[in-house]
């Protein structure tokens, strides 16, 4: 018993020292795992962190190389400067210089007489509306302004320099403003650093490009105006378009004295010392509700001295389309060549363009300066074009009055001749009645067309007349634009998107002197004439309504000043025929046609005038007599 419990006491002693032996040796190989994988552990961060310091010792050394190289290139200072831009100004003009570019980015007008669309004043553009970069090719690097920020230095209220530091010198771009002008000088020179351009370099290349902001109401409308509008060195004033959509004039190769990009009433010109030529001028109309009329560009080039003893020197005005302020402004600039910046006011034609500029204008004044509403002013211009006219006026209805009152006469004629074969003699007769009696069927048209010039001179200048622009009259808020006094917000094909009363009433007025005139004209007509006029007659009516398609969206000032010119012609025409006593004027045609007669019996000449009118009614009988004969034979 004693042995059995020996046995199992050494059994129980012997398993416990193995089971400890096997615990002690799987907590040795645990640990002696834990401790490789902390080994590996250690391992990994140690590499990562070698790449780490490397990485960042490569970095640094790049970065020591790229500061190295940095401050060995000539527009290292460029490079480092920050965006922020400058404020010059004098009375009429605020502009606003950005570092970047060194380049106007924002033009104000200050002048209380011009407001924006949205009240304030007008702005030309503004920042991302314009760009103006230089370029010049250097020996190694190029001079690119729209890349580089420079650093403004001199500055005065109205004057600013735009430097950028190349190497040991530096490129200048100084403006100054001319004091109560519309004018900045601008100045480009290299200060020091003739070394950097190759030695055949005499020019620079510059890039205009602008969205063209929309100041007015009409978009249409303003759009018809809007253009680039350049002067040649042969003193030509041309327009690359100016009735919207696109146009692109490539291999352009022109000198030219000044550049304007223009709307209806403001303009911005670029003037060169010396003439630029343009390679390519483009111009892409912007879809209707953007806030602008067009995006235009232009490449130039311009001399350009790289030693910097003669600076560049460009001119800019950035103001009103006005002629006497536009005048003002050029004799300010001082020029040697002929600029003719009223030229960028357009009057119509040549002929047209001198009614407009030697008399309509200082007309139009003289009624300005009387402090009077501008309707008011339309009112007494249109009065006293009717005045100038009313001789002219007066011939022509003289003329539609012999006419009628010897109506009676030609209808004796044409019952004597009342089969067609005898249309001939008939119609030579009624000519050779005409010479005897001094009435002339064309009488009444000379006189009419002679007032077209006037007519077509005011439908130039009243749209561009910017003294209307922001004036109200009656229900019109604005003279220079549409009076929608029915607006229905959205587009209708033909009409748009308002109803101007202007315009209707112009042509209901148009319909009732078109009714008046063709009421006379057939009082003395013939049959055969009114049969032929019949066309005429309807055409005459038609036009007012393809007239309201036309000028639905045109200026309430000239809408307004056409409705006042037909209602006065109907009642100018209304007294005329009421003034006429019919029967003393036939009495006298049949004194007159016996005095001719006593005349021609004794060898006297009638007076020149008449006897030209003569001398054309015998060749139309002549013409009528050969066609009788040609008739003849072929019978």
């Amino acid at each position: 018993m004693k042995d059995k419990n020996q046995i199992i006491g050494w059994t129980l002693i012997m398993m416990l020292l193995v089971g400890w032996m096997f615990y002690s040796n799987h907590d040795a190989q645990q640990q002696q795992i834990e401790r490789r994988i902390q080994d590996s552990i250690r391992q990994v961060e140690l590499k990562k962190q070698t790449k780490i310091d490397e990485q960042k010792a490569l970095a640094d050394a790049k970065q020591k190389q790229e500061e190295m190289t940095d401050s060995l290139n000539p527009f290292f200072a460029a490079h480092k400067n920050t965006a922020g831009t400058t404020t010059i100004k004098n009375e009429l003009l605020a502009l606003t210089i950005s570092n970047k570019g060194g380049q106007i980015e924002r033009v104000e007008l200050l002048d209380n007489k011009y407001k924006g669309k949205e009240g304030g004043n007008v702005v030309l553009f503004d920042k991302g509306d314009s760009q103006f970069d230089i370029a010049i090719d250097g020996k190694n690097l190029n001079i690119n302004t729209e890349d580089f920020f420079f650093t403004p230095t001199e500055k005065e209220d109205g004057a600013v320099n735009m430097l950028l530091p190349v190497a040991n010198g530096s490129f200048n771009i100084k403006y100054s403003l001319v004091p109560n002008s519309y004018i900045v000088n601008i100045d480009i020179q290299a200060v020091g650093i003739d070394g950097f351009f190759p030695a055949k370099t005499k020019s620079m290349a510059i890039t205009w490009q602008e969205n063209l902001k929309q100041q007015e109401k009409g978009y249409e409308f303003e759009n018809r105006y809007a253009t680039i509008t350049y002067r040649d060195t042969d003193d030509d004033t041309n327009e690359l378009d100016n009735a919207g959509g696109d146009k692109v004039k490539d291999e352009f190769d022109e000198s030219v004295r000044w550049i304007s990009y223009k709307d209806q009433f403001f303009s911005q010109v670029l003037i060169a010392e010396s003439p630029m030529v343009v390679s390519k001028m483009s111009s892409k109309q912007i879809a209707k509700g953007k806030g602008y009329l067009k995006t235009y560009v232009t490449d130039l080039t311009a001399d350009f001295d790289p030693s910097g003893k003669k600076p560049t020197n460009f001119k800019m005005y950035l103001g009103p389309n006005d002629f006497h302020t536009l005048r003002e402004n050029e004799d300010m600039i001082a020029s040697d060549n002929n600029l003719d910046l009223q030229s960028l006011v357009y009057l119509g034609w040549p002929i047209i363009r001198w009614v407009n500029r030697y008399f309509i204008i200082y007309f139009f004044d003289f009624l300005t300066s009387w402090g009077l509403n501008m309707g008011i002013v339309l009112l007494l211009l249109t009065i006293a074009m009717k005045i100038l006219v009313f001789p002219l006026m007066r011939k022509s209805q003289l003329a539609s009055s012999k006419m009628r009152v010897l109506r009676p006469k030609i209808d004796e004629i044409s019952a004597k001749y009342p089969r067609p074969e005898d249309a001939m003699q008939k119609q030579q007769e009624i000519m050779q009645l005409y010479s005897e009696y001094g009435s002339n069927p064309m009488g009444g048209c000379l006189p009419m067309l002679i007032q077209m010039p006037i007519w077509i001179a005011l439908f130039n200048f009243i749209p561009n007349a910017i003294e209307l622009r922001g004036q109200s009259f009656l229900w019109a808020d604005d003279l220079s634009t549409y009076d929608d006094v029915i607006n229905w917000g959205f587009n209708i094909w033909g009409i748009g998107d308002h109803l101007s009363l202007f315009c209707v009433l112009w042509c209901v007025s148009t319909v009732a002197s078109s009714w008046f005139s063709m009421r006379q004209q057939q009082d003395s007509m013939t049959p055969e004439q009114a049969q032929q006029m019949g066309m005429m007659k309807w055409m005459s009516y038609l036009m007012p309504v393809m007239f309201f398609f036309m000028f639905n969206g045109y200026s309430s000032g000239l809408n307004y000043y056409y409705f006042l010119s037909s209602l006065i012609s109907v009642l100018m025409m209304w007294y005329l025929r009421k003034s006429t006593d019919e029967v003393k004027l036939l009495a006298q045609l049949e004194e007159n046609r016996k005095k001719r007669k006593e005349q021609a019996a004794n060898g006297k000449k009638p007076s020149n005038m008449f006897a030209r009118m003569q001398e054309l009614q015998q060749k139309q009988l002549e013409k009528l007599q050969e066609q009788q004969n040609a008739q003849n034979k072929k019978k």
